[in-house]
């Protein structure tokens, strides 16, 4: 057999985003619109400056309720019938929040969709939030709850948000809202939510696909000529840590097999000055299957099945945080893991050959995550909420390729911060309690599920 050589790799080939025009109607509303033509289709995505953030207090959750309930009914049309009208024009229509925003989001061939973001609008202007939906909306997420806080992996995500972030923090309670928050809101809530925040000059309109600047603008000067004007009231936005010293939460979860392991600190906003190397760093960290936390506790030690850190990006300081699951036994030897990592990325430079294998990951990929209009779209989107230049998208892959081993190490040293981790572990306090106080994580707590 004649052995064959690997043939090698080329040139990153060039990318270059859509080119998009973005302005702004008398109206008030923005509009972003990308033409790109290969397809009769086009991608319509209304956002809307009514994220969780502006949840009022102790009506945690009617942010992620309005958004849901656009798309129930108006005087005229039951949910059913919404939905049934979409179809008749080939299209879905899907509307949600996050922390930053709210969006409602299709996709119609290029001749239905003067007709799909005519209904979408006049639904948008007038929907009339019935009490039969609200209560339904509502029951569903309570019911969400309760299963959250039955599985490990879920109630970890809770209660670390919970004890990294002071009270007076959106970010200390679940975007879409606590038992208690979510049972106290009324429909009246969600109607004077709606009207405060669902504003002109708080929406963008985001077209991509086979229509023109001109007739993007017309478009949505059409189909929401009644949007209501001005802006929503700015929220002040907190996201300061609970304590700035490191603690250890155990909550206790009688006779688990394993321990869902959270570790980390506030973390920082979209957007600051050192970004790339950021992501980079983090790459390296453990954003990525071959990333250190990984191969340390998968490969290494057995372990897990895998081990992640990420930074939860938005526009105020999002918490960054290390995830795994272990077996109760090696909890805190995997802790210890984790902390070891943390600190060496720090201290340390990291190799060329751990820079390389992020840098060309995280350029790779780039490209083939922006293939649809609806990709497209979201990434514009992603422009819109954290005010990122326009040209972004076309500088991402040099802004990657200039990341260095010592502008890693910088940020290292600058955005993580081992004094002031707070480690959860969801996991049978009775077998894990000594072996955890034992590493000296801070002052350790323990909590009942």
């Amino acid at each position: 057999m004649v052995a064959t050589l690997r043939p090698k790799s080329g040139a990153p080939r060039s990318y270059r985003f859509p080119a998009f025009v973005d302005e702004r109607l008398p109206s008030g509303i923005r509009v972003v619109t990308a033409q790109v033509s290969k397809l009769p289709v086009v991608t319509l995505l209304v956002l809307v400056d009514a994220g969780s953030t502006n949840d009022p207090h102790g009506k945690e959750g009617v942010a992620a309720l309005a958004a849901a309930l656009l798309l129930e009914g108006t005087a005229w049309l039951s949910g059913a019938e919404i939905s049934e009208k979409f179809e008749q024009l080939g299209t879905s229509v899907e509307s949600g929040a996050d922390w930053d925003s709210a969006f409602v989001k299709l996709t119609a061939l290029s001749d239905r969709l003067e007709d799909a973001a005519v209904l979408l609008g006049r639904i948008l202007r007038e929907p009339a939030f019935p009490e039969r939906e609200v209560e339904r909306l509502k029951a569903e997420r309570l019911a969400e709850i309760l299963q959250l806080e039955t599985e490990p992996r879920g109630l970890a995500d809770e209660k670390f948000s919970e004890f990294l972030y002071s009270d007076d923090s959106r970010y200390s309670r679940p975007d879409e809202g606590s038992a208690d928050s979510v049972a106290s809101i009324s429909r009246s809530d969600v109607e004077g939510f709606f009207k405060a925040n669902y504003r002109a000059n708080s929406t963008t309109v985001v077209l991509v696909g086979d229509i023109s600047t001109a007739a993007a603008g017309n478009l949505v000067a059409k189909a929401f000529h009644n949007w209501p004007s001005g802006a929503a009231e700015s929220q002040r936005l907190i996201a300061t840590p609970r304590t700035n010293r490191k603690r250890v939460h155990i909550v206790d979860k009688r006779d688990a097999p394993q321990s869902e392991l959270r570790v980390g600190h506030v973390g920082l906003p979209r957007k600051i000055p050192d970004f790339f190397p950021t992501l980079v760093m983090n790459a390296v960290l453990g954003g990525l299957f071959g990333s250190r936390i990984n191969l340390n506790l998968r490969e290494a030690h057995g372990y897990t099945y895998g081990a992640s850190s990420y930074y939860d990006w938005r526009r105020g300081a999002g918490p960054f945080v290390v995830s795994t699951a272990v077996q109760s036994d090696v909890t805190a030897p995997a802790l210890r893991e984790i902390l070891l990592e943390i600190e060496r990325i720090r201290t340390t430079k990291i190799s060329i050959e751990e820079l390389s294998l992020a840098r060309d990951y995280l350029d790779g990929v780039f490209p083939i995550r922006y293939e649809t209009t609806g990709a497209i779209a979201s990434a514009l989107a992603t422009l819109v909420i954290y005010a990122l230049p326009a040209d972004y998208y076309d500088t991402y892959r040099t802004n990657i390729r200039a990341v260095t081993v010592d502008r890693v190490l910088e940020a290292a040293s600058a955005h993580l911060h081992p004094d002031q981790l707070q480690t959860v572990v969801v996991g049978d306090a009775r077998v894990i309690r000594d072996s955890v106080a034992s590493l000296d994580l801070g002052e350790l707590r323990i909590h009942d599920q």
